[in-house]
């Protein structure tokens, strides 16, 4: 497997380029300055709503972070051991698709262990969501209606909807989440998921 993005550096160079100071990113993303100086120092590891709002006061997709700089590629091919991955509680997200400059959609694979959900508060932002359970059951809900994804099951919907997901069941359960942008490039899996 890929190591382990550099966050910290990737957020340091993405706010040194708007000439930003760390009390401005913090304002702007609502943490505190010593929290933006400890990730970009590497000695503090960001959780995923910290690195959501961190995004978007930067005004990028958080696929960003985990972007590597290399030049601009037509055609990317990602090795199974190759994935660069994220962690939350009880959740792994594996980047099924990086390095391809400008394109509209994001795909990850999320792993979830037993009783593993995304944020309390339901998500929205630009685009859409395509979710596929590939093995348990996913419970997904969507504007206040829950749908109970079992292995082959799909759905669709548009990013605006206030959703969220779990895992209710006794085993783990994986699915593919493909995230297609909106007007403001939004690609944003780890927005859902809480610290």
């Amino acid at each position: 497997m890929a190591g382990t993005p550099n966050v910290g550096a990737k957020v340091r160079e993405l706010r040194e380029q708007r000439n930003l100071s760390l009390r401005a990113l913090a304002e702007l993303c609502g943490i505190s300055p010593n929290t933006v100086s400890l990730i970009e120092r590497g000695t503090s590891s960001p959780t995923v709503d910290t690195l959501q709002s961190l995004a978007s006061g930067l005004e990028v997709p958080i696929v960003t972070f985990f972007e590597s700089g290399d030049t601009e590629a037509q055609m990317v091919l990602t090795l199974s051991y190759d994935r660069v991955q994220s962690e939350a509680p009880g959740m792994t997200i594996e980047h099924l698709g990086r390095g391809l400059a400008g394109h509209p959609f994001a795909s990850f694979l999320i792993t979830m262990e037993p009783g593993a959900s995304t944020a309390d508060v339901p998500m929205e932002h630009t685009g859409a969501e395509w979710v596929y359970c590939l093995e348990g059951y996913v419970v997904y809900e969507v504007d206040s209606k829950e749908y109970r994804l079992m292995p082959g099951d799909s759905l669709l919907f548009e990013a605006s909807l206030h959703h969220r997901w779990r895992n209710p069941g006794t085993t783990e359960a994986r699915m593919l989440l493909i995230l297609a942008a909106g007007e403001r490039q939004d690609l944003t899996v780890e927005q859902h998921l809480r610290t």
